[in-house]
Formats: structure tokens, sequence, C-alpha cells
């Protein structure tokens, strides 16, 4: 995929939608194709996390570990979601996992290099920092949701 071809995946995602062409030439950048197998992790809780990604096709499900037994899916993305925010914030550790459920693609963003760009010019920082706030405050919503649908701790009726 050239450099050309990620600009243009880049400007046609929605989540990135009204950034302006220097911002999504920037991303560009900072971008490499990642392929992931059926079943292969993409990141682990509590490994570094360095970097956010953008599902090109496949899927993936973001999962919490559990203590025994089986992890607790969380949600399952398809092709345009955008994945992780743990590069955004320090101590920069994946706080949930996540897993690859099909054959999958994705555009890998370096996590340093965007945040110091967002260091360097703050309206480029804010406008994707609002869009990372909305991602977050969505998923974790979301994750609530699932886990209090899955509680169902011993006594209770």
């Amino acid at each position: 995929m050239s450099r050309q071809d990620i600009e243009q995946v880049i400007a046609d995602a929605p989540f990135f939608d009204g950034l302006s062409t220097d911002a999504v030439t920037f991303l560009a950048s900072c971008a490499r194709r990642a392929s992931f197998s059926d079943q292969e992790a993409v990141f682990t809780h509590g490994a570094p996390a360095d970097a956010f990604y953008l599902l090109l096709s496949g899927g993936i499900t973001v999962e919490i570990g559990a203590i025994s037994g089986p992890p607790l899916m969380l949600e399952e993305l398809s092709a345009g979601s955008v994945l992780g925010w743990s590069w955004l914030i320090p101590p920069y550790r994946w706080h949930f996992q996540a897993r690859a459920v099909a054959p999958t693609e994705l555009l890998a963003f370096d996590g340093a290099a965007v945040r110091q760009h967002c260091e360097d010019d703050p309206q480029f920082g804010l406008a994707l920092f609002k869009r990372f706030s909305g991602l977050m405050s969505e998923r974790m919503e979301h994750a609530r949701r699932t886990m209090m649908e899955s509680w169902n701790p011993p006594g209770f009726a």
C-alpha cells in the first residue's frame, strides 16, 4: 500500500473526517500496514501501548482477561473502526486486550510520533483528542454495560 493510498484511506475514514490535509498527510507518515492471523493477539493487557489502529478488513474483539476461564468479550470491531487509546494516556500501557477473529489488516499509527505532533501543533492535538475522548467514552460505556450484563455473583437473584 503506497503512502498516497494510506492518505486516501485515512481521509475516507469517518473517525478522521474534518481533519486538514496536512493532518492527514502527517498521520499517513506515521502509519504502517499490519496483518494479524485469526486468533492472534493485537495487544495484551498491561503491555506497552505504542500505537493505535484503523481496521481495514477482518475483525477484532476487545476483551478483558478473567481470573480464571476465558476472557470476557466486550466488543467486536469491524472495518473502519479505530482501536486503542492507551497510547495517548500515561503510563502508556494497554487497559484491555485485543485479538483478531479472522485474518485482519490494519493501519498501525506510531503513538509516540503522534503524541509529539500533538504537543508541537496544539490545533492538531485538540482535534485528535476530541475524537479519541469521544471514542473512549463510547467504548467505556459499552464495556460497562457488557460487564454488568455478564456479572452474576453467587447469591444474587
